[in-house]
């Protein structure tokens, strides 16, 4: 049964309290600290249904949670609660909707005690519905109900949390324009209402703006970059409290209902007219439909104006909310006037812009309006293309159909399906009501906690017990009798200082010393020291932390880390940083930036990689007055003062770019803040140009070493990036330009006095010297990249069938190759899941009628598909896995085992299937006999991705804890856990004993399954690895990320390095699948392209890099659409995505239009 009411959820203040810059501890009400999920319903280990979003606690408290001295006051309006709805886009492209009530309550006594929290305080808190149905009047209605029943005087006739689970779980979706749902809260009667398919929805979100990528506009986007991954525009809604006067981010856009303020980065274009008069018109009648009365009313006003009010001003019901509707709608269909004239009658269903543009100004005697120029590119029109409503002649269309209504004369209403009936009353009662009979009131001065399980309970104790521990460790430094002098009291401090040093000093030794099988992190030592670093205000256990190892290293120590203890000095020279930051504790920070330099690790390969490199998340190194002031530093502190002044300042200038190259920022940034200290101490341009050659070297030594940083997203392109379009797919191939062959260009720059176009020389250099490359190639090479554009103009097909954004695709291979109609081998075929819930089968031999089956039995979104000779099987939200007959296409045998929604599936030899899941689980099932066989695999989290070697027996299974585990199935064992990565693992492979893993820190790893080693970091990305693959023949690696970039990877005697970078994709690389000869990319926005080897194809050998070899064979026109998933089928030279609108695309690259 669909609910309309899918989760309640609290959000607050938990036992875990973290600044918004995730400093631990509580630091005041200065502060705002980030919100917890508090409590939900259903419970987090209910069996029936998926836990929320993540990210919900950042979302509906976006600014943070802010402390109180007192709660809700009358004459206050600052304290009263707040009330907001929220839209939030999940990864397939459908909407969550929420609706928000925050209010200040009372901070729970335990923790309050715990952290020394002033008593009596009080918190933000934000009790919220979560629905799939925008019903948001009756979401709000619902919460308010909710909030008043709680703190209502005479109280509740059931427990609080006994109401909510009634409502969330007994209150059904009604069926679209047939029901009426009515039910109760206590006493207050709601009632909610679907409309039918044909009639205006709830909320119709018409977006219009390209991808937006986690732009929350507060320092939280990276965290929330997790949830909000949908090629989508993300919305919210924020109350007016929420200050957004300093932002300024982007393609973000910020509307102040309540103070009528729009802030933009972009010009926002004018609505042409006449379409804006008559809007302006249309809603002023419907706001003031008296205009009239009202000037009579104050022209008399000493008269009966109370009665004239009353006639006048109406209360807004539903009757204006459908005029509103009609209102823009019509607007749409004035200016979209006659569109449907200029979509060209073929299956792409492409849109003649400039044809429509002209015909418009011809019409209006008007030039081109930029309003519906930018509009009719956006994302929002061309998707409500592509999903062919315009085409089809049965259409439900209200754009259409209103538009037709307009041109012959008619009521716009009559476009609105007719009300046959009257919907049938569904009424839903509290059987709990009236049973027991004691007449008791349940009442309540703060929003009541749920009943924890008793290991939530051991788990909030532990919590609380170690902060509180941590706190009373550092009172008992910190205590001194008020009655001792003031020179007592310096020595006192001086004795403490000593102490905690002394503490320091022999914890960090005792660190460095763990045993090989000890974990540094869960280390008593690193819980110590991290917790004197964090709960110290006088910033002693930081500047006493950075102390302690610098001294280590003077004393001798080469600076050398294990990975483990790497992993934990990187993260308490962070918390040291940050703290140091929040106290402007300048000497603290500059002496661990150095001490950062000296320690390091070596891999496999005994390359070493430095802490340093890892620290470049900090937001300290792009002030420029922190690099002034060290510069300032270095100079005073030089031992040659007799040296030329000029020269004093440029070997410290040096010291500076070796830092900041080390730390990985941005050429740009870092010239810009080079170039400013230089001028400022006058240095001549003899001398600049020479930093700025040595800058650049730097920073290409370390691109070529290491890549591009991982910390922050980067002002400049990797070097020797071609441009993305797709003319200059020919230099492809080109390799990254060495730092001598950039020298001339930004020389030139040097002398001009245009400031921004100095700082952007270096990223003008790359174009340049890519133009230069290009014009020195020979006429034969040039004729290969005139041929090769020809070559774009190929076969896509577009297929029909699902009603839902495609979620799941899966080509089916020769090793599955199974029978349909007679003994024909069915190699090829594409199977296609949905948000519809169904599972379609696609035979792509059959032109126009390509659906061959459509399999139906789920009842949410479908995630993973896979298949055999003679099944299909796949996974859902619905946390089912249904195996099909591909014959009879009859559901075979329905799986039911895992407690949260299915993520990957796999068919396997002898009637097996193996199946993961966002419980955490691997499970292993017998199709013969229904049954689970055994859960060969449990994760700490989700799992999203997993790969299985039938022949071996091996498994690998990763996800959101960023830990590759792998277990041997046979032996009934794990083999290792895999930790290196930070961030969630989302793509894996494996090929014999070699693993690779790609994860959301930027990075993909390179694993040997049989010792359980790390053996290279692959990290040259600047953006979440999506999809790792494994070349066979060349054994190589090519990584494809968010930021649109393939690279081809080689192993060789120094190592693995990144050998070929691909630009031809603007968008996120979803899938890559390399065969003996071809290798297939697609992306999030619909762009594909097919590789190949030419020396292997003409028979010439490859004397130089393998990988390298690799070159674009061909790539489709692109056409605007975004896709969730991309498969390839190398043997026939096919490529099919899957979009949010339902459509697949099929390229055949070996036919040409």
């Amino acid at each position: 049964m669909a609910r309309i009411f899918e989760y309640f959820v609290v959000c607050g203040l938990g036992p875990e309290i973290r600044t918004l810059d995730g400093t631990k501890g509580y630091h005041g009400t200065e502060y705002l600290y980030l919100p917890s999920l508090l409590d939900q319903y259903p419970p987090l280990n209910h069996t029936l249904y998926p836990p929320p979003p993540p990210q919900l606690p950042t979302c509906v408290l976006p600014a943070g949670v802010e402390l109180f001295p007192s709660g809700f006051d009358s004459n206050d309006p600052l304290s009263y609660p707040r009330s907001y709805p929220i839209v939030l886009t999940e990864g397939d492209g459908s909407k969550i909707y929420v609706s928000c009530i925050t209010f200040r309550d009372p901070v729970c006594e335990d923790i309050a005690e715990a952290y020394r929290i002033p008593p009596n305080s009080f918190a933000d808190k934000c009790i919220c519905v979560v629905s799939r149905s925008p019903c948001f009047r009756v979401l709000r209605e619902a919460l308010e109900e909710i909030f008043a029943l709680c703190f209502s005087p005479s109280g509740s006739s059931k427990p609080l949390w006994d109401v909510i689970a009634h409502m969330v779980s007994d209150v059904p979706l009604p069926t679209p324009g047939k029901e009426r749902v009515l039910f109760a809260i206590d006493n207050c009667l709601l009632s909610v209402e679907v409309p039918p398919k044909d009639g205006l929805p709830h909320a119709d979100v018409f977006t219009s703006d390209p991808s937006i990528r986690g732009h929350m506009p507060f320092d939280l986007s990276i965290s929330v970059a997790d949830y909000i991954d949908a090629p989508t525009p993300y919305m919210m809604g924020l109350h007016s409290g929420v200050d957004t006067s300093n932002l300024g981010m982007d393609g973000v856009v910020i509307v102040d209902l309540e103070f009528n303020q729009i802030t933009t980065t972009e010009e926002i274009p004018p609505i042409p007219e006449p379409e804006l008069s008559l809007l302006r018109g249309e809603i002023l009648k419907l706001l003031h439909p008296n205009v009239v009365g009202i000037d009579l009313m104050r022209a008399n006003f000493c008269g009966s104006s109370d009665q004239n009010l009353k006639i006048i001003n109406k209360p807004w019901g539903e009757d204006h909310d459908l005029q509103l509707r009609l209102i823009f709608l019509k607007f749409f269909a004035s200016i979209l006037a006659g569109y449907r004239n200029f979509m060209e009658n073929n299956a792409t269903h492409v849109f003649n812009t400039q044809a429509f543009l002209k015909k418009r100004s011809r019409s209006t005697n008007q030039p081109s309006e930029p309003m519906i120029a930018q509009f009719l590119d956006s994302h929002g029109f061309l998707d409500y293309l592509e999903s062919g409503l315009g085409s089809d002649e049965n259409n439900e269309n209200l754009l259409d159909k209103l538009q037709d209504a307009l041109g012959r004369g008619q009521n716009p209403l009559s476009i609105l399906p007719s009300i046959l009936a009257e919907p049938e009353i569904v009424t839903i009662s509290d059987p709990d009501v009236g049973v027991s009979g004691s007449g008791a009131k349940y009442t309540y001065d703060r929003f009541p906690s749920n009943v924890r399980t008793e290991e939530q309970e051991e788990k909030r104790k532990q919590i609380l017990a170690a902060v509180n521990g941590a706190i009373e460790y550092s009172g008992r430094q910190t205590l001194s009798s008020p009655s001792i002098s003031s020179l007592e009291r310096a020595a006192e401090r001086d004795r403490m200082v000593l102490d905690i040093k002394v503490k320091l000093q022999g914890l960090w030794l005792r660190l460095l010393k763990l045993e090989a099988g000890e974990d540094p992190l869960s280390s008593f030592e690193y819980g110590t020291i991290l917790a004197l670093i964090e709960s110290d205000a006088e910033g002693i256990g930081g500047s006493g932390f950075v102390e302690c190892i610098r001294e280590h290293i003077n004393s001798g120590w080469h600076g050398q880390l294990t990975e483990e203890q790497f992993i934990a000095v990187k993260e308490l020279l962070k918390t040291a940083i940050s703290r140091a930051t929040s106290r402007n504790d300048v000497l603290t920070i500059r002496d661990a930036l150095e001490v950062s330099a000296e320690m390091y690790k070596k891999d496999a390969n005994n390359v070493p990689d430095y802490v340093q490199r890892h620290l470049i998340s900090l937001s300290t190194w792009e002030e420029l007055r922190f690099w002034e002031g060290y510069f300032d530093y270095l100079v005073e502190q030089s031992s040659d003062k007799s040296a030329n002044y000029a020269a004093l300042v440029t070997a410290q200038l040096i010291v500076l770019a070796s830092h900041m190259a080390g730390l990985g920022l941005p050429d740009n940034d870092a010239w810009y803040i080079i170039e400013t200290i230089a001028e400022r101490n006058n240095i001549g341009y003899k001398l600049l140009i020479k930093l700025r050659g040595l800058l650049s070297h730097i920073h290409q030594l370390r691109i070529n070493y290491w890549g591009v940083s991982s910390g922050k997203p980067q002002s400049l392109l990797p070097p020797g990036l071609s441009s993305p379009r797709l003319k200059d797919a020919a230099d492809e191939n080109q390799e990254p330009l060495e730092a001598s062959g950039v020298g001339r260009s930004w020389v030139q720059s040097m002398f001009s006095r245009d400031t921004s176009s100095r700082t952007n020389s270096f990223s003008r250099v790359r174009k340049w010297a890519s133009d230069g490359a290009a014009e020195n190639g020979n006429a034969r090479k040039q004729d290969m990249s005139s041929a090769g554009q020809k070559k774009t103009q190929t076969n896509v097909r577009i297929l029909r069938g699902h009603s839902g954004p495609v979620t799941a695709l899966h080509c089916v291979t020769r090793r599955e190759v199974w029978d349909l109609v007679g003994d024909r081998e069915d190699a090829g075929f594409f199977i296609s899941g949905s948000t519809d819930c169904t599972v379609k089968i696609w035979d792509p031999s059959l032109r126009g009628s390509e659906l061959r089956a459509t399999l139906q039995g789920h009842t949410r979104t479908i995630r993973a598909i896979s298949s055999d000779r003679g099944k299909v099987v796949s996974g859902s939200d619905d946390l089912s896995v249904i195996v099909w007959d591909k014959q009879t296409t009859q559901l075979l045998e329905e799986l039911k085992g895992h407690d949260a929604q299915v993520s990957c599936v796999r068919m396997l030899s002898g009637e097996r299937v193996l199946t993961a899941a966002h419980d955490g689980t691997v499970k292993m099932w017998d199709v013969r006999t229904d049954t689970c066989v055994a859960t060969v695999g449990r994760c700490s989290s989700a799992v999203l991705c997993m790969e299985y070697d039938d022949t071996t027996g091996i498994l690998a299974a990763a996800g959101r804890d960023a830990v590759a585990n792998i277990w041997d199935i046979r032996a009934g064992r794990q083999m290792h856990k895999l930790l290196g990565h930070t961030k969630w693992i989302r793509s894996i492979r494996m090929v014999g004993d070699t693993l690779i893993t790609g994860s959301d820190d930027w990075t993909a790893r390179v694993w040997t399954v049989s010792r359980g080693t790390c053996d290279a970091v692959l990290a040259c990305h600047a953006g979440p690895l999506l999809c790792v693959e494994y070349s066979a023949s060349d054994k190589g690696i090519i990584t494809g990320s968010t930021d649109g970039l393939l690279r081809f990877w080689e192993n060789d005697e120094e190592g693995i390095k990144c050998v070929k970078n691909v630009t031809i994709h603007t968008a996120p690389i979803l899938s890559i699948n390399a065969g003996e000869q071809w290798l297939g990319v697609g992306a999030a926005d619909n762009s594909m392209s097919l590789f190949q080897r030419p020396q292997e194809r003409l028979g010439v050998p490859n004397t130089g890099s393998k990988m390298s070899g690799w070159q674009l064979y061909r790539t489709p026109q692109k056409t605007n659409a975004v896709v969730r998933c991309v498969v390839s089928d190398l043997e026939r030279k096919r490529i099919c995505s899957g979009g949010r609108n339902g459509v697949l695309r099929l390229w055949e690259a070996t036919i040409n239009i």
